[in-house]
């Protein structure tokens, strides 16, 4: 398989197609999506988060906002395959079908009842052995021997990480880093969410408009805004830096 890549601020994205790229993912490793905001700040401030995102196997164009402004940028058109996308397409493979190959971390017992659920609806056994109800993790790096027990007890192939941004892809390079084997380890937020009703749902003729961050802030505007809002902060980064990787900034 042909590896089709762009690299922004240092990152080696991954542009080929939704489908490609979910057959790309299914080799293992840390799979990430970054969004805007994130890339906007922690991509600046955290050098978790940074080291992260240079060292992940797959790093998807989820941003439509970063994909807009690369184009501005550089005339360059990149596909844009968000992480809704992503688990749009691999609900479709027997990879996911199977259940009980999958195991998920989850920001509250509210979003794994919810997950459960769908799952149920859509044919797909499972039960509480595959989920882990993730602790608050700080600032720096993440350590979190109990889940990695968890993960090495069972052995699943594939790891769903549906925790915030910032903070998934820290954990997810912990667990590449010292799990003692290599499963598939895929940050994807809060897609899911978007299929289980957790969060506003988005159309797919939306999230292809680059849209669906105006679905996020209708639905929970004092949640969204001023995060959508920070997301502005990426263009001049862009602007400046193109391919090169950006200096840390002092906070």
């Amino acid at each position: 398989m042909s590896v089709i890549t762009q690299r922004i601020l240092g990152i080696e994205f991954f542009v080929d197609n939704i489908e490609n790229t979910v057959d790309k993912s299914m080799q293992g490793g840390l799979m990430v999506v970054p969004a805007a905001p994130a890339l906007a700040k922690d991509f600046m401030q955290s050098s978790g988060y940074r080291e992260a995102l240079l060292s992940a196997d797959l790093v998807i164009t989820d941003s439509g906002f970063m994909v807009l402004m690369w184009w501005l940028r550089t005339g360059k058109r990149l596909s844009k395959n968000s992480g809704v996308a992503f688990l749009r397409e691999f609900v479709k493979r027997s990879e996911f079908k199977s259940g009980k190959n999958l195991f998920w971390v989850m920001p509250s017992v509210e979003e794994q009842q919810r997950t459960c659920q769908w799952l149920k609806n859509q044919g797909i056994s499972s039960d509480e052995a595959n989920f882990y109800v993730a602790p608050f993790y700080g600032n720096g790096s993440v350590n979190d021997a109990s889940l990695r027990s968890k993960i090495e007890a069972q052995k699943p192939d594939i790891v769903i990480i549906g925790l915030g941004g910032g903070i998934q892809e820290r954990l997810g390079w912990e667990l590449k880093r010292n799990l003692n084997y290599r499963p598939c380890i895929f940050c994807l937020g809060a897609a899911i969410a978007f299929l289980t009703g957790g969060q506003a749902t988005i159309p797919v003729w939306a999230d292809k408009l680059f849209l669906g961050w105006l679905f996020r802030i209708i639905q929970s505007p004092k949640r969204f805004w001023r995060r959508y809002w920070e997301a502005f902060r990426l263009a001049p980064i862009i602007w400046k830096y193109q391919e090169r990787l950006p200096p840390m900034k002092n906070v």
